[in-house]
């Protein structure tokens, strides 16, 4: 073999072992991000037991007297009356998502297909939304945000480089108010989680709070007249580009369209936003594939 030869063999050997060493780094990675996943949900249930005996079930009529008017209307529309279903009084949720992620800035829309698994415990209350995209040019992206023992905590992933934020009131409040708005496929929860009191607006909104961990999070809840949930809606929630310091702005999530799963109206559609002093910039937009009620691995 001629040295022009044997030089090409050893590139493509060294090629060769570059691919099995980046294929065995990813798949490294994934496990990892898996085992830390799965442990998140240990602590998410474990949580769970220990909460009050009543704190994940069903509302009963006597209990939804007690919220604003909006609400009731919203409760008494979404949610069956007899005999009831699983989905009343879950104690686990999980739903499977398909939607689009903007990972671009505002003014410059980049948007990204996405799917997820998210895990809910109402007796908590808190969540695992653990998800996975592919960024141009095929680069894969896990991200995973959570509210396990009272702490908000976000995590992405992109081959070597990770970003981890845990804890901290801003993280925390962050992730109180995606429980609340998403809580709207499972809305019992919306009267029997923990920490969470309600305050009438008018008729057709009323005020969420809930709090974990001396942190508190307040959220708006907007009705139609036929006591449809639309939106909700936070004054005030931590917003970072990633280039500039984070600041506090409106943020707003819109339910589009409503069906029925196991008897309960839940969004088919929905879409996140902020509302930025340079105008409405929509990050966030998904569809539940599949909602299990009382789930379990």
């Amino acid at each position: 073999m001629s040295i022009a030869g044997r030089a090409m063999t050893w590139v493509l050997l060294l090629v060769a072992l570059l691919a099995i060493a980046a294929v065995a780094t990813v798949w490294l990675a994934q496990v990892r991000w898996d085992a830390a996943t799965g442990e998140l949900k240990r602590r998410l249930v474990a949580q769970a037991a220990s909460a009050a005996p009543g704190a994940a079930s069903g509302p009963a009529a006597d209990d939804r007297q007690a919220l604003p008017a909006p609400v009731q209307r919203w409760l008494d529309r979404a949610l069956p009356t007899a005999p009831p279903t699983t989905g009343s009084a879950a104690r686990r949720v999980r739903i499977h998502w398909a939607g689009e992620f903007n990972l671009g800035s505002p003014g410059a829309d980049r948007w990204v297909p996405f799917t997820a698994v998210q895990d809910f415990v109402p007796g908590a209350p808190g969540f695992i939304w653990d998800a996975r995209m592919t960024m141009p040019p095929g680069l894969p992206v896990r991200v995973r945000d959570a509210l396990v023992d009272g702490q908000g905590q976000m995590r992405g992933a992109i081959l070597g480089l990770v970003v981890d934020k845990v804890g901290g009131s801003a993280i925390t409040q962050s992730a109180l108010l995606r429980y609340l708005g998403e809580a709207a496929w499972f809305p019992a929860a919306l009267l029997t989680s923990p920490g969470l009191r309600w305050q009438a607006v008018d008729h057709t909104r009323a005020l969420a709070t809930l709090r974990a961990q001396g942190v508190e999070a307040t959220a708006e809840f907007r009705f139609a007249g036929d006591g449809r949930l639309t939106s909700m809606y936070a004054a005030s929630r931590s917003y970072d580009d990633g280039r500039h310091a984070p600041s506090e702005h409106a943020w707003q999530g819109r339910y589009l369209s409503h069906r029925r799963v196991d008897g309960i109206e839940v969004p088919d559609d929905a879409i996140v936003e902020w509302l930025l002093p340079s105008g409405t910039y929509a990050y966030w937009k998904g569809r539940p594939l599949r909602i299990q009620y009382d789930s379990a691995d």
